[in-house]
């Protein structure tokens, strides 16, 4: 995985927006990319269908590998169970003078957190709200 050909991929000022929930710039582009490699260090991504109108590139594409890394979570860390992961997402680029502006990735995060074994807790949530 080449981290610094994919940060000069990006313009200056280009942003990688990841899912809506983190934004990352200069340095901190590769991040995202990053934690995915140590998640499921055979990650690949599938591209299904691929768009480009004007300066705009849509993806439709699937992000596969095997969950073999640790899973950081604020609750503790969860290790891996060597589950295969398939998880459906979109990526829309803009590009401007050659180079990425903003990189908006979205990703099934409740998909891939289904696959790895990670149950939603809904009791805790509707807790949560009625004592608020």
């Amino acid at each position: 995985m080449d981290m610094q050909g994919f940060i000069d991929l990006f313009a200056d000022d280009g942003v990688f927006n990841a899912g809506g929930q983190e934004s990352y710039r200069g340095e901190h582009l590769a991040d995202p990319v990053v934690f995915m490699g140590k998640l499921a260090p055979d990650v690949h991504r599938e591209l299904h269908r691929v768009n480009v109108m004007g300066n705009v590139v849509a993806v439709e594409l699937s992000i596969r590998g095997t969950f073999t890394g640790p899973f950081e979570t604020p609750a503790g860390v969860l290790q891996p169970t060597g589950a295969t992961l398939d998880i459906p997402g979109a990526d829309f680029w803009y590009v401007e003078d050659g180079k990425i502006k903003a990189f908006n990735c979205h990703v099934g995060v409740s998909i891939m957190l289904t696959q790895m074994g990670i149950q939603t807790d809904f009791a805790s949530a509707v807790k949560a709200t009625a004592v608020g």
